[in-house]
């Protein structure tokens, strides 16, 4: 039986993928802050709930080593992250530090703690959850778009000395996901002279172009089992049209063009 390692399994992709691994025969070691209030994940006899948050680097060493100590490890998905939206101007050292922490620290510290136990047994596999916003970027989410550009980079640097080692890394990007990300796993930072577009922008996002967390999860379950040596697996139609008309029309036609759809009068 293959095993799973997730972070960020408490809510939306990473509960729906810990279930479909589940649900395929995979032993999943579903990890989150609180294991403790999880009503379902629990019930499911081949997860193991471990407490895991990425922001806490001892921690962080700590659950590793469980998890590598309850037998053979094949996939680490790195999933846990959330979103800081609203102007800069409007953020605290305190917002920026955390999102940083989460979405790109907490990512390289799982890896690098799981390198060596995946270098002695000359295999595994890393995926890591980054977003079409690590390829293009909507207004007013600097922040997100610095941590989810910045895994891109790393990910596509670190496969070339990973492959060395007999470990491959992946990234699964989805656009816009059906979960309750904008109410749970989003972080808003206000400004009074911004407000005004903020709420243009708003309303003009279209949620009935998300994608089901369900049908994300199935990517991930292809890049964890489609042994192909690819990084990069763009996932949801909005996605892959938003990825593709940016690569068509190139950078400053396509920023114009989303300027033009969000801030029209």
């Amino acid at each position: 039986m293959n095993t799973i390692f997730i972070t960020g399994a408490s809510t939306g992709l990473g509960k729906a993928t810990a279930k479909l691994f589940a649900a395929r025969g995979w032993q999943v070691i579903a990890t989150m802050r609180n294991p403790s209030v999880e009503k379902e994940l629990n019930t499911i006899k081949n997860i193991t709930l471990l407490p895991l948050d990425v922001t806490n680097p001892a921690q962080i060493k700590e659950t590793t080593q469980k998890a590598i100590a309850m037998g053979p490890i094949d996939v680490v998905f790195n999933n846990a992250g959330y979103g800081l939206m609203g102007p800069l101007e409007a953020m605290t050292d305190e917002q920026v530090t955390k999102q940083i922490n989460t979405n790109l620290l907490g990512v390289i510290r799982v890896t690098q703690a799981f390198i060596p136990y995946f270098r002695e047994k000359q295999s595994g596999l890393f995926i890591t959850t980054t977003s079409i916003g690590g390829f293009i970027t909507y207004p007013f989410s600097s922040m997100y778009h610095a941590t989810k550009w910045a895994l891109e980079g790393w990910s596509e640097s670190l496969a070339f000395e990973l492959k060395k080692i007999g470990v491959g890394i992946k990234t699964v990007a989805p656009g816009s996901i059906k979960t309750d990300f904008l109410n749970r796993s989003a972080e808003y930072s206000a400004h009074p002279s911004y407000n005004k577009w903020v709420d243009q922008l708003f309303s003009k996002l279209d949620p009935s172009r998300s994608t089901p967390a369900e049908q994300i999860a199935e990517v991930v379950y292809e890049a964890a089992t489609d042994g192909k040596d690819q990084l990069r697996y763009v996932a949801g139609e909005d996605a892959k049209a938003k990825y593709a008309e940016r690569f068509k029309i190139g950078d400053e036609a396509f920023r114009k063009n989303l300027e033009q759809l969000f801030f029209a009068e």
